[in-house]
């Protein structure tokens, strides 16, 4: 049987979680909809953007916010004119160190996957 050399790339795959003794708290989609309420200043139109439930939204929020020593994500009731929220200072360290961890380790993975070459 003659052996046919293919050409295929092979990638390597991951996710990061940072957890807590309770559980996850931050991931690649609890980051994203941070920045999203940090671009729209909304719970809700965050939501929106993602294709997600408002209810599943503000749970996460409020999971984010109980695991985490301070709130990472302060929100404001509506009236008339709806609700707001807020990344806080410490909400926008966490995406900017979670951005970061994740490039390098997604830079690790490349490389990585760059040893199956088979």
């Amino acid at each position: 049987m003659k052996n046919k050399s293919k050409n295929i790339e092979l990638t390597a795959d991951g996710r990061i979680w940072i957890n807590t003794h309770e559980g996850k708290l931050v991931g690649k989609g609890r980051i994203e909809l941070m920045e999203k309420i940090k671009e729209f200043g909304s719970i809700r139109q965050a939501a929106a953007a993602m294709k997600m439930s408002y209810r599943q939204a503000w749970q996460l929020i409020d999971d984010i916010n109980t695991k985490a020593k301070t709130p990472l994500v302060i929100s404001h009731r509506g009236g008339k004119g709806g609700g707001q929220a807020v990344v806080t200072e410490k909400g926008q360290e966490m995406i900017a160190l979670f951005k970061s961890f994740n490039n390098r380790f997604q830079k690790f993975l490349e490389k990585e996957a760059e040893k199956f070459n088979f």
